[in-house]
């Protein structure tokens, strides 16, 4: 880059984009971290990413952006409906860009989920959410090994 040139990121940060649009619906203020980010995160269609994935996903493609930047976006963006968290046992926080409901298999040793068709689950007999509490919606993750692995437990 020769001087006076613009990176990547700060040309990303003075555009006008879609990603733009999505960080002011959110309420966040479009750093060219939170645009590198959004970006990223919504140009590759449905997909599902950790944080400490997805820095490093956007660590290898040069943005300037840190982990804490990756966690409160994707915190945020979670909250408002713009992409839905996937309740998966463990440490590890997954989000999903595909914000229609829907399940997915979990594969514990490849630590990635897939999505399950639409229409193969079928919920009956729900109890009623306790007082003073509503449900909102019910996630099945369908925990996966390979075939000839022996079960954890």
């Amino acid at each position: 880059m020769q001087h006076g040139e613009l990176s990547p990121w700060d040309a990303l940060a003075a555009k006008d984009t879609p990603a733009r649009g999505l960080l002011a619906e959110a309420g966040l203020r479009p750093t060219r971290q939170r645009l590198a980010l959004a970006e990223h995160l919504f140009s590759a269609g449905g997909r599902h990413v950790s944080a400490s994935g997805l820095h490093g996903e956007l660590l290898r493609k040069g943005a300037p952006v840190s982990l804490c930047c990756v966690y409160s976006s994707l915190r945020r963006l979670s909250e408002i409906g713009l992409i839905r968290r996937v309740p998966v046992y463990g440490e590890t926080a997954y989000f999903d860009t595909e914000i229609s409901h829907h399940h997915h298999f979990y594969v514990a040793n490849e630590d990635r989920l897939i999505d399950v068709p639409n229409g193969t689950i079928r919920i009956h007999d729900v109890p009623a959410a306790p007082e003073g509490y509503d449900l909102v919606s019910i996630d099945v993750v369908l925990r996966l090994k390979p075939s000839r692995q022996p079960t954890p437990w």
